[in-house]
């Protein structure tokens, strides 16, 4: 199977996790990335040494690329550099704003020497304004977006447990650069992507934001519930494990009073006859539901729960997810051993027949070789 970047260079001038995303899910659909690192390397690479020997996060999101050291104040190595464009579809980077530009790689200039090179700049809060110079990691941008604000349970602040921020704008950035590839291909003319983590994040906070500005107040910090529906939460069952349900409309709570409850009145109640209802009387409804739960065990509960076709879920640790039996996994090849990950999530993509995490340069000859200055 041909996929469906196969032939396409990406070259990436990147660190830490937005822009390593982004090239990653191209690396994953199929184009050759290029990842140029400092002598150093990505500072990624020394997170931990939790996967196998190799850092979680580096081992995750370089898979499938090359590395190739250069050092971009070099003029020799700029030169190389600029060899290597002359042939590229992409250019990526997530520096500090200014910073590409410093060193002759900036987006503009660049695509007005390579006509046919898309650019994509990662910044943390744009490149204008009295923020474009803070530095944006992904608990900043958690917090400065207001996502801390909504995320949780009521107290103490806690960040949302993946670097979603960071994620979130890698994601964006490599469908940009595919829109801009498909443009392209149109046209002929290739332009330019600009992403920043704060625009991202701020777009997923959409709900919450218009619910602020057209109602005066936001939603509140209401832990497993969902501040718009109810019920919609984590219950405890007699065991004492957490099940979550999600009632989504009016027929499903119909549905779980007299089918699973067996409280057909609380069907026809006018309190709770709509979600705005029963959101407004939420304390009483999950009352309900939670002392219903207590008395069940989980097991009959799911049963039930499957035969009323009421969505649920069980709360799982990490080991859970470990054999879930839906998991997915790409087994990657390092120098200190096999890393088997969640796989790409799109299932139509096959599983790669040879994957690896490359070390540090270890592309490097190659590369400075077939890109070598004419004699």
């Amino acid at each position: 199977m041909t996929l469906p970047l196969a032939g396409f260079l990406v070259v990436s001038l990147e660190q830490a996790v937005a822009g390593p995303m982004a090239s990653c899910r191209l690396a994953d659909a199929g184009a050759r990335v290029i990842k140029l690192e400092r002598s150093d390397g990505d500072f990624a690479r020394k997170y931990d040494d939790d996967a196998n020997g190799q850092s979680a996060y580096f081992a995750w999101l370089n898979r499938g690329k090359q590395s190739l050291v250069v050092d971009i104040k070099s003029d020799p190595d700029r030169a190389l550099i600029h060899r290597i464009l002359a042939h590229a579809d992409v250019f990526i980077q997530n520096l500090a704003v200014g910073a590409a530009a410093r060193s002759g790689l900036g987006s503009e200039a660049l695509r007005q020497r390579y006509p046919r090179l898309v650019t994509c700049d990662i910044s943390g809060y744009g490149e204008q304004g009295e923020h474009a110079n803070m530095k944006a990691y992904d608990l900043l941008v958690q917090a400065e977006s207001g996502l801390v604000s909504v995320s949780g349970a009521p107290g103490e602040y806690g960040r949302v447990g993946v670097s979603i921020c960071d994620i979130a704008t890698g994601v964006s950035a490599a469908l940009a650069v595919t829109e801009a590839l498909l443009e392209r291909k149109r046209t002929g003319v290739a332009k330019g992507v600009k992403l920043s983590l704060f625009d991202v994040i701020a777009d997923w906070m959409s709900v919450p934001l218009l619910q602020h500005d057209y109602t005066g107040s936001g939603p509140r910090r209401v832990g497993l519930a969902h501040p718009s529906i109810a019920p919609y939460g984590g219950f405890l069952t007699r065991e004492g494990t957490t099940l979550v349900i999600c009632v989504q409309n009016d027929r499903e709570w119909r549905d779980l009073a007299e089918q699973v409850m067996e409280r057909a009145e609380l069907a026809q109640d006018p309190r709770f006859e709509t979600n705005k209802d029963r959101v407004a009387h939420r304390e009483e409804v999950d009352d309900m539901v939670g002392t219903f739960f207590a008395a069940h065990s989980r097991g009959d509960l799911e049963a039930k729960l499957r035969v009323a076709r009421i969505a649920y879920g069980n709360v799982n640790g990490l080991a859970d997810l470990s054999t879930h039996p839906a998991l997915r996994r790409w087994t990657v090849a390092s120098a200190t051993g096999d890393v088997s990950m969640p796989a790409h999530p799109n299932a139509a993509l096959p599983t790669p027949k040879s994957l690896a995490i490359p070390d540090l340069d270890a592309q490097g000859a190659a590369i400075r070789k077939e890109f070598a200055a004419p004699a």
